[in-house]
């Protein structure tokens, strides 16, 4: 998930008889709200209210669902309704059943979760969890695909699912961020296959970059973006990578930019979503690259 502690940008109120500003369709629904998962760990005391004030802002429409780990369900509840929650579970199938038991008890609105296959585990277990127990629920769940085991085994198995996969693309070590050529083969994997995928961890900023304090290099979501375009587009797997390992976000938001409104849905119906700590990143990084912007700003409230 995205680094740095939310800033609680407080919501705008916008000027009679100036519209509301539209965020395109192409980051609509991008962000999930992880302020509560590492390195961000914000309490629910204050995640909660600033994922309202998200919610309420003029850059609403960016916002996903609120993620919450096991532990941290009764402490959500204790903090208000945060709107549509989604279980996030690295512990495995078996940890599924309990987590949806103590999220009613929270009276929290469960929307989907996020399933690991737990330690040995494989992704039919994980998908068979989420058939069992999420039939009812509007979106559909989400394995996480183990980055040890056989890439086109998993994504096979999620492929004859309704779910959607989920790769994790950084950490708090090193050797938790995939490199280019991994992530690279799990976006061509999803789309050969028509596969949905969300990515979480790591992707602190638009662009992909090298973080001078922990000499991480991190992924970038507009480079996940635009190598989903171009495996859609027939791109040849040096093509994919050579996009994925691109600094330039004026180079990426030109390419971006250029896309039909067909092309955007078909990018966003394949890279639906990734995790974030701080959604006043991917806004400011955004406004930056001049595509996204309030009505009368190009920064973030």
């Amino acid at each position: 998930m995205s680094g740095g502690g939310v800033r609680n940008p407080e919501p705008v109120v916008p000027r009679p008889g100036v519209p509301r500003p539209v965020v395109p369709e192409l980051f609509a629904g991008l962000c999930d709200d992880a302020a509560m998962f590492p390195p961000g760990n914000l309490p629910a005391e204050r995640a909660v209210p600033a994922h309202r004030g998200h919610r309420a802002s003029w850059y609403a429409p960016l916002v996903g669902p609120f993620l919450v780990g096991a532990a941290q369900l009764a402490a959500v509840g204790r903090a208000g309704d945060p709107g549509p929650v989604v279980l996030v579970l690295p512990g495995g199938p078996e940890t599924l059943g309990p987590a949806l038991a103590a999220a009613q008890a929270a009276g929290l609105r469960v929307v989907g979760a996020e399933l690991a296959c737990g330690p040995g585990g494989h992704p039919v277990e994980a998908v068979k969890a989420l058939d069992a127990m999420l039939p009812e629920l509007p979106a559909a769940g989400v394995v996480e695909i183990p980055r040890d085991q056989d890439l086109e085994a998993a994504l096979d198995a999620v492929a004859d699912s309704r779910h959607r996969a989920k790769l994790r693309t950084g950490g708090t070590v090193a050797e938790a961020f995939p490199s280019v050529d991994e992530l690279a083969r799990f976006v061509r994997g999803c789309v050969a296959r028509g596969l949905p995928f969300k990515c979480t961890a790591g992707l602190h900023r638009a662009v992909r970059h090298t973080d001078p304090r922990t000499g991480f290099t991190h992924h970038g979501f507009l480079n996940i973006l635009a190598a989903t375009y171009a495996a859609l587009d027939g791109a040849d797997p040096a093509r994919v990578r050579s996009v994925l390992d691109e600094r330039d976000g004026r180079v990426l938001a030109a390419q971006l930019r250029r896309l039909s409104d067909h092309q955007v849905h078909s990018v966003r119906e394949m890279f639906t979503a990734y995790g974030t700590c701080d959604i006043a990143e991917p806004l400011h990084d955004l406004a930056a690259l001049g595509l996204i912007a309030h009505h009368d700003s190009t920064e973030p409230a």
